[in-house]
């Protein structure tokens, strides 16, 4: 079983191994320290169940306790819920994510900016496990106020739409998904650089 003192003596690099090792009797313990004050624990849980995410599907039974932080007071509890969730979406094999995908897209409109970007780059990793979804991810995408979000933050959160953009049309090319990408390009937050990049990044990006 594990305890306190063992998840914080783990290592960065470790958590990946520390992950595959768990018993399935500690997960649940894990997802109670999820709720824990003490920033250590509680992220070391979340990084060891975030990992553990993407090797076994023994997570994705507490999805109903993710869902829930998606409404939290707290914004680490809301970020906790939406990466967890964006995680186990390839283990959804109820299809709650259709039940899941509205509410989880009102967090683009997040007030921490931090938590916007981590729902955007989370949805990278819903579209490629439920590319049934790719439509709205793209709308709710889309349909981003850009300039809602303070000055300093716009660049790198048109950049994460864009990331999530890209990946999608490589299967699924619309003309709103065409039109956003050459707005951006051709507007004025993104330096030349970036817009270079973004033009040729058109081959192969992975959310696995």
């Amino acid at each position: 079983m594990v305890d306190l003192e063992s998840i914080v003596s783990i290592g960065k690099s470790d958590i990946q191994k520390a992950s595959k090792e768990l018993n399935k009797n500690d997960i649940p313990q894990l997802v109670d320290w999820l709720s824990l004050k003490d920033d250590n624990i509680r992220y070391q849980a979340f990084l060891l169940l975030q990992s553990r995410s993407i090797f076994f599907n023994d997570v994705y039974p507490f999805w109903d306790t993710f869902h829930e932080k998606l409404r939290s007071d707290n914004s680490y509890q809301r970020s906790i819920g939406l990466m967890l969730i964006a995680e186990n979406a390839r283990w959804d094999v109820e299809n709650r994510m259709e039940e899941v995908i509205d509410e989880y897209l009102e967090l683009l409109k997040d007030e921490k900016p931090i938590t916007v970007r981590q729902c955007i780059q989370s949805l990278g990793k819903i579209a490629s496990a439920k590319p049934e979804l790719k439509d709205r991810i793209a709308s709710g995408l889309i349909s981003f106020d850009i300039m809602a979000v303070k000055e300093s933050m716009r660049k790198s959160i048109l950049i994460d739409i864009l990331n999530v953009l890209l990946y999608i049309r490589q299967e699924h090319k619309t003309d709103e998904i065409e039109s956003f990408i050459l707005n951006a390009v051709s507007g004025e937050i993104l330096d030349n650089k970036t817009k270079n990049q973004i033009s040729k990044q058109m081959g192969n990006m992975s959310f696995h």
